[in-house]
């Protein structure tokens, strides 16, 4: 199995307290700014900040759904999402950045190995990438 990661970044025009604010609030902003691969979203304990738990089904492609449910943890300058699953890990990282912030989504889990592994490093990290860009480029929309 090989570590398969997929990161992509944004700038947002708000201040990096804000975005990352925004980011954290899985009760009113994170429902308004996933994109459709995202469904039967919830929120199961708490809803903003550290110590968040939340669920969804994220559709990676047209065959692969997967059931997530969300640990939450925020630092200075991130809001981590470990999903209880699977391995895999999601980190949005804000750093001040001018008058606005740079966003980095960074998705890591254990892949396949074999040939589908290969795929899988290969293709997912793309879809992923997507799927995450949407949700940046609602939250910029949302955020000014």
């Amino acid at each position: 199995m090989a570590l398969v990661t997929a990161t992509v970044d944004a700038t947002i025009p708000a201040p990096a307290t804000e975005v990352l604010a925004a980011l954290a609030d899985y009760v009113a902003v994170r429902p308004g700014i996933l994109p459709a691969n995202y469904s039967a979203y919830e929120v199961v304990e708490k809803g903003i900040g550290d110590g968040t738990v939340v669920t969804w089904q994220l559709q990676a492609t047209k065959k692969r759904v997967r059931h997530v449910v969300a640990d939450v943890t925020l630092t200075p300058d991130a809001v981590v999402e470990t999903d209880r699953n699977s391995t895999m890990v999601t980190t949005f990282a804000v750093v001040a950045d001018g008058a606005g912030s740079k966003v980095t989504a960074t998705t890591t889990w254990q892949g396949a190995g074999g040939v589908g592994g290969f795929f899988e490093k290969t293709f997912a990290p793309l879809g992923l990438g997507r799927i995450h860009g949407q949700l940046l480029t609602n939250l910029a929309a949302r955020l000014t």
